[in-house]
């Protein structure tokens, strides 16, 4: 896929339309990044869904399609939660949270997936996708094309009725896109330095402690988002632990909640895997903020103590190798 294209089917991640007069100031006050920056039509704003503690319920992508109008997609794992979480915080606000259960979602992904995809699209679908900018989606008819991917690559992720996604998803395939599964997918968004949610973040963790401070908007300091109080609060004392990336040089695969062993304290993997790209393991690990910029580490892999490099993500981004290895 990082030389040429593949197609995920990911029809399990929760769509939910946010409509009504108040919806940009509903969304404001639910998540901790700022939709106030939406203003062109189509982009997209990637963001924690905080509780009151700053614990995350959910990370998720939110596209402005109208100032009555967001499409939000959600993680499939919470997407019952997160839709009862969303109700129960519209009724100030006057907003209608739906579900778009009548979606399937296709990822196209890899270096050649653009092309590829438009040459399948009919003109005026085509043309939209081929002019959309990095995190922008376009509505088309009853299709939706954006291009947020979630791969370290470059693509299209396409919403379509569900009963015309096995038609697209085999003349994908007939074009040389090749069928990719989610454990292919989940690789691929561990070389490309991208959290998972229920592996590296989760209700017990919070954005500052998880490499997603930047996706919290401070300003303005009046904008009272769920969750602003504890994560100023936490943001003040400084400390507490941090997200970093990790590169093993022995031959062992990382995995998620082996030990790492710091000089300031124990950590734990959140998501470990071997990279095809650059031939050893890679993981993520939440380890002790004052071990940061320690260097090396050791994982506990097996029962043996094995030397890790501490990186900064992302390993791999658009083919190209971006740690030292």
């Amino acid at each position: 896929m990082r030389r040429s294209a593949g197609v995920f089917d990911v029809s399990h991640m929760g769509v939910l339309e946010v409509r009504g007069a108040r919806a940009r100031e509903y969304l404001r006050r639910l998540l901790a990044n700022d939709v106030a920056r939406l203003r062109r039509t189509g982009k997209a704003l990637y963001s924690c869904m905080l509780k009151e503690d700053s614990g995350i319920l959910d990370d998720l992508i939110v596209y402005y399609l109208g100032e009555q109008w967001f499409r939000v997609v959600v993680n499939a794992s919470t997407r019952i939660k997160d839709l009862a979480w969303m109700r129960a915080k519209a009724g100030p606000f006057e907003v209608v949270v739906e579900e778009r259960t009548d979606l399937a979602m296709l990822a196209v992904q890899g270096p050649e997936a653009r092309d590829r995809v438009a040459a399948l699209l009919p003109p005026e679908l085509a043309d939209a996708a081929l002019s959309l900018e990095p995190f922008f989606g376009a509505v088309v008819g009853d299709w939706f094309v954006a291009r947020t991917g979630y791969t370290g690559e470059d693509g299209f992720e396409i919403m379509l009725p569900g009963a015309q996604a096995p038609a697209l998803w085999s003349r994908l395939n007939d074009s040389g896109v090749q069928s990719c599964g989610l454990g292919a997918r989940d690789t691929l968004r561990l070389e490309a330095g991208m959290n998972l949610y229920g592996n590296d973040m989760d209700e017990t963790t919070q954005p500052l402690e998880s490499a997603l401070a930047w996706t919290v908007a401070f300003d303005p300091a009046e904008r009272e988002f769920i969750g602003r109080t504890a994560l100023e609060g936490a943001r003040g004392h400084g400390g507490g632990r941090c997200l970093v990336g990790l590169v093993l040089g022995d031959r062992a695969v990382m995995r998620a909640h082996q030990r790492v062993i710091t000089p300031a304290g124990v950590g734990e993997v959140t998501s470990g895997t071997f990279s095809p790209t650059l031939a050893r393991s890679i993981a993520l690990a939440r380890v002790p903020a004052a071990a940061a910029d320690a260097g090396s580490v050791q994982v506990e892999v097996r029962g043996k103590l094995l030397s890790a490099r501490i990186v900064r993500p992302p390993f791999v981004r658009h083919g190209r190798t971006l740690v030292e290895i």
